[in-house]
């Protein structure tokens, strides 16, 4: 059916239809393509990630206005042309798709739907709200409900890929709800990544979730590796070499085994958040009735390092938890391996 008549067929059928319908008609009907002449873009959330992510959109010629709480953060993107705003709402009023990626499910309940300050409360009819950050699913759900009572959008579109993949534009996005405004976004997140569309609203912080639970378990078989090959008198880095192209090979050695080895331990991705995300998913398992015991293994190890007062530093300071088990250190030489 050609688009005009789908759009005047669709419109008879609102008066009696959900509230998303009735927002998709409106949605399809007065959209234009996404472009920088069409399209202003707000992002809220201008951290280790949000920074580069937000950069991309700004050099592709997009109209950006940026809020963060702490606004020395904003600078940069504010000297690359963004306008910054005041307030989460005040970044709304003046966009027409708004993307987040903060830090914790309160923070996102703050900065979208707070009734008095929230990004929700700004936006036009029409426009569309993106979040980006590692939350809950239930939380997605609420904000593309509240979103689609005023005729709005939402989008859960966590991301991987730490801060190498948002500076490279190479991150893995997956997207939970409505396709047809998935898709309509997707020139703003080609800017990115490559989108994944999982389903409906929640879907995409499931798959996000899923996604921690394997990250969680290959980083601790890293560092345990690591650990072990030290012990036994080998040259890590010739040892990671080694492995990188065998069947052991992972996209975590390649970002963090030679950081490991360089004690670099500053964050593409933080400790602190990295516990939160492998908390949430332990709170889906018990609701889902699920064990997973490695991924249990692995949140208690990370809560360790934050317990040494090392939350703020990067998912590969995993290494110093092992470390203290074994009372060994990658940076002193290796020991002889055991007599058979």
């Amino acid at each position: 059916m050609p688009l005009p008549l789908l759009l005047r067929s669709l419109s008879h059928a609102t008066t009696h239809s959900p509230p998303f319908l009735i927002f998709l008609c409106r949605f399809m009907a007065t959209s234009e393509p996404i472009s920088p002449s069409t399209t202003r873009v707000g992002w809220i959330g201008t951290g280790v990630m949000g920074r580069f992510m937000a950069g991309h959109i700004i050099n592709a010629g997009y109209t950006l206005t940026v809020f963060n709480r702490t606004i020395s953060k904003a600078q940069p993107l504010v000297d690359m042309g963004a306008h910054l705003a005041q307030s989460p709402l005040a970044v709304a009023s003046q966009s027409d798709v708004v993307f987040s990626i903060v830090g914790y499910p309160s923070d996102v309940r703050s900065v979208l739907l707070d009734p008095n300050s929230g990004a929700l409360s700004g936006l036009r009819h029409g426009g569309v709200l993106v979040d980006m950050t590692t939350s809950e699913p239930s939380l997605a759900d609420e904000i593309a409900a509240a979103a689609a009572s005023k005729d709005c959008a939402a989008i859960d579109a966590p991301v991987s890929g730490g801060d190498r993949g948002a500076k490279n534009g190479t991150l893995a996005i997956f997207a939970g709800g409505d396709e047809t405004v998935v898709k309509r976004l997707s020139p703003l997140f080609a800017l990115l990544g490559k989108v994944n569309y999982m389903g409906a609203p929640g879907k995409g912080q499931f798959a996000k979730l899923a996604n921690q639970v394997v990250i969680a378990s290959t980083m601790v078989g890293l560092v345990e590796g690591m650990v072990y090959a030290h012990k036994a008198g080998l040259e890590v880095g010739l040892f990671l070499d080694a492995i990188s192209t065998g069947a052991a090979g992972s996209k975590s050695l390649d970002l963090y085994g030679s950081r490991i080895l360089k004690r670099d331990l500053e964050p593409g991705f933080y400790v602190n958040h990295f516990v939160k995300d492998l908390g949430i998913c332990l709170k889906e398992c018990q609701r889902m009735g699920l064990a997973l015991p490695g991924l249990a293994l692995a949140q208690q190890l990370y809560l360790s390092l934050k317990a040494h007062g090392e939350g703020n530093l990067g998912t590969q300071a995993l290494i110093l938890a092992l470390e203290r088990l074994n009372n060994v250190s990658l940076e002193s030489a290796p020991a002889a391996a055991p007599s058979p």
